[in-house]
């Protein structure tokens, strides 16, 4: 269960670890490069973790549950991707509401603007549902078949 544990919170990290390289980036202020690095480090000590058990109590890696580990990861991945839409539809909707991104037509309709939506918020939308779909549906078709 301790090996189980460790892999989970990696994968974790490395996704926080990645989201702060992209922040970075992005933005290239300081704090972002502080966390982006203590995300290295975390992410350094677990792998280490990792890899003393395995040499150390090679028992845990062969007594391992891969089928609990990848629902964990599937269910943590379907999270994310679903809060990740969330947070695109609600930047979407919040400029919309902004009069510089709409006009009134001659009918008096409001008509947004291609603004509204940039090309990667799109892009980026339509990419995560595959990995919404793929890790959602192993999700719960892994927790219907616990209950059932």
């Amino acid at each position: 269960m301790l090996i189980i544990t460790l892999i989970s919170t990696l994968a974790i990290c490395f996704c926080i670890h990645i989201f702060f390289l992209i922040k970075y980036i992005q933005r290239h202020q300081e704090k972002f490069l502080w966390r982006f690095i203590n995300a290295v480090v975390v992410n350094i000590f677990l792998a280490a973790g990792c890899i003393l058990i395995a040499i150390f109590r090679p028992a845990e890696i062969a007594n391992m549950n891969v089928t609990l580990l990848v629902w964990i990861l599937a269910g943590i991945m379907m999270a994310a991707m679903l809060i990740f839409q969330i947070l695109i539809f609600h930047r979407i909707y919040k400029r919309s509401k902004l009069p510089e991104h709409y006009h009134y037509n001659f009918f008096g309709k409001k008509v947004l603007h291609s603004t509204v939506a940039h090309p990667a918020e799109v892009g980026l939308f339509f990419a995560s549902i595959p990995f919404l779909l793929f890790a959602g549906a192993y999700f719960i078709a892994r927790l219907i078949k616990f209950f059932i």
